[in-house]
């Protein structure tokens, strides 16, 4: 293989018939991370709540919870079994995920919005990355409906530009140097 050929984007075709095991694996791993991303929307729209962020943050936690709820409805399509246990560990993952140092001991830090919010938008990324793939998958799989994929990741992109813009609003506010 020259270099050339190992460079180029994977095009549909090889994605041609998935592995049901893997794809089992993959799904339930966005799952999981579904799961945490879903918490952590929530807990910052309470913790913003009542704030120009927190009205912003309400229609994307919103569609954060129905685009998990499609992931089901596509593992369903598929057969692919939910493995619970798999989304306890997002959840407990995200929990866990609120003990870090921000430099506070009892109450948050102003850095705490911030990194929530960059941690939202990776959640987000990889959420489009999988529909994504998905995509690629409904090229050759009549269970997967393309034109819902395509509404998934356009949302996606959507949900990424709201964080960012509040990200980088958030980010001035707090480590501007007055």
């Amino acid at each position: 293989m020259n270099v050339r050929s190992r460079t180029r984007t994977a095009g549909p075709h090889l994605f041609a018939g998935s592995r049901p095991d893997l794809l089992a694996i993959y799904l339930n791993d966005h799952l999981t991370g579904a799961t945490a991303g879903l918490e952590r929307a929530r807990h910052l729209q309470r913790t913003a709540q009542g704030s120009e962020l927190g009205t912003a943050l309400d229609p994307v936690v919103a569609e954060i919870a129905e685009d998990r709820e499609s992931l089901l409805e596509i593992m369903r399509d598929l057969g692919v079994p939910v493995r619970r246990y798999r989304a306890g560990v997002g959840w407990a993952a995200e929990k866990a995920g609120r003990l870090k140092g921000n430099g506070r001991l009892l109450r948050r830090s102003p850095l705490s919005t911030v990194l929530e919010l960059e941690a939202l938008r990776l959640g987000v990324e990889g959420k489009a990355a999988g529909w994504q793939t998905l995509r690629r998958l409904a090229v050759g799989d009549t269970r997967l409906d393309a034109r819902r994929l395509d509404d998934l990741l356009e949302r996606a992109r959507r949900q990424r530009d709201v964080i960012e813009e509040w990200r980088i609003r958030r980010a001035g506010q707090v480590l501007r140097q007055e």
